[in-house]
């Protein structure tokens, strides 16, 4: 629900702006999502608005505002409450039920506290409402950890989670299968533009997500029949836009659908443990020398280079010493082709290399202990998990417990753990 804006308000309009925060003028508009197969509702999406007829009626500049004043965290709560209360008001049996009720978070907001005066409504809908938390691709690339934080508390409260824009920014694609939505939404572009070799690829992958998982695609922007169909045939099953209604009220009555949106249902993590934790629970390790592992290692990371899909390539060094010059200047070049680039290690910098994202690791962090390379694409997915033996002597002959994997569930696995360390740009 964040947005950016290059008009810089007058003092006069950010008074403005304080004052519908503070008086509580925010509310919510519904627009429906419907069942291709029978023209059903299948839920409702919450878009936030300000007073009519003012300056920030547009969520656009709601969130614009709430930017340059530092209160983004509140109106997002704030926007959350006004469709839980028009929720419950209007339509709440319903849609405690079997219609749930998409709802844009900030994830970034999702973890602070909720302000004193909307905890009664808050509490209220968590006990009584369907709700899907949409999150976009942006919000990963900006914030893994925080990202993957907000949708682990998602998925404790019993919510469902949404990934929407998706094909907006083509080459996050591949940070899809981190967030393992529930719905995937079709950015409009990918329906009303016409059909690439680009949106072919990003539609694929979009297939390969959903069989894999079961997750539901859902169109948006279908203003026209035509639409509709484009959108049937890139696998989506429900869509929403102009054709089947404008944001609005909700209506007084919502019927159950005979076909409710089926959820995937994927469990929350209860612990956090490292890559080779994960992977050598279910995998026998071997006992090698640090030179013969390199060249698995570098087999990895060329998935990158390859350019037939974008791919999150995260590597962990134990130490920023071992992130020498030749690796800095691989990461480098990898980054200008993948779509994410992590590397991880005690003292290592938050931008290790152009291009490139970074963590320094805490004394006690376990994953000190291990040399990880991690390679996940809309297709592809490999990791190499190490453990150091804790020899002295010449770096290459170090020995190392390790794994290789090509298992995509596991690797996945893995590679959030590793990815969760990341810091915020």
């Amino acid at each position: 629900m964040t947005a950016q804006s290059t008009d810089q308000p007058s003092t006069a309009g950010l008074l403005e702006f304080t004052e519908i925060l503070d008086s509580r003028q925010v509310r919510a508009l519904f627009q429906p999502v419907v069942d291709f197969a029978n023209g059903q509702v299948v839920g409702y999406e919450a878009l936030a608005r300000g007073p009519a007829g003012s300056p920030y009626e547009s969520p656009l500049a709601l969130f614009a505002a709430a930017e340059r004043t530092g209160r983004t965290s509140e109106l997002d709560w704030l926007c959350r409450a006004a469709a839980f209360e028009a929720a419950l008001r209007d339509g709440g049996s319903q849609l405690a039920g079997a219609v749930p009720l998409f709802l844009n978070c900030e994830p970034t907001a999702f973890g602070s506290p909720c302000p004193p005066d909307l905890q009664s409504i808050v509490d209220t809908a968590r006990s009584r409402l369907h709700v899907v938390m949409e999150v976009t691709e942006r919000d990963i690339a900006r914030d893994p950890a925080g990202l993957l934080s907000a949708v682990a508390q998602a998925r404790e409260g019993l919510w469902g989670v949404a990934l929407d824009d998706v094909g907006a920014e083509p080459d996050s694609m591949a940070l899809m299968p981190f967030i393992n939505p529930d719905v995937i939404k079709l950015d409009l572009r990918l329906i009303q533009a016409r059909t690439t070799a680009e949106v072919a690829r990003i539609i694929n992958a979009v297939l390969a997500q959903a069989e894999r998982t079961g997750a539901t695609i859902l169109a948006e922007g279908i203003e026209t029949p035509r639409h509709e169909q484009i959108a049937r045939a890139m696998g989506a099953t429900v869509g929403q836009g102009w054709l089947y209604g404008r944001p609005g009220p909700l209506p007084r009555t919502v019927p159950s659908p005979s076909h409710p949106l089926r959820l995937i249902g994927v469990e929350a993590a209860t612990t956090v443990r490292t890559p080779f934790e994960i992977i050598s629970a279910r995998r026998t390790t071997t006992r090698s020398a640090k030179d013969l592992l390199i060249p698995m290692s570098m087999h990895l990371e060329n998935k990158g280079l390859e350019g037939s899909e974008p791919v999150v390539l995260l590597g962990c060094f134990q130490e920023a010493a071992h992130f020498t010059e030749r690796a800095r200047a691989r990461f480098e070049r990898l980054a200008r082709t993948a779509s994410f680039v992590g590397a991880v290690g005690a003292g290592m910098d938050a931008t290790p290399a152009t291009g490139v994202r970074g963590a320094n690791l805490a004394q006690a962090d376990p994953l000190r202990g291990e040399w990880d390379v991690i390679v996940v694409g809309p297709h592809f997915a490999g990791a190499l998990v190490a453990r150091d033996c804790g020899d002295a002597g010449p770096d290459l002959e170090r020995r190392f417990d390790a794994v290789i994997t090509y298992d995509r569930p596991l690797v996945i696995e893995a590679a959030r753990a590793l990815l969760s360390t990341v810091l915020p740009t």
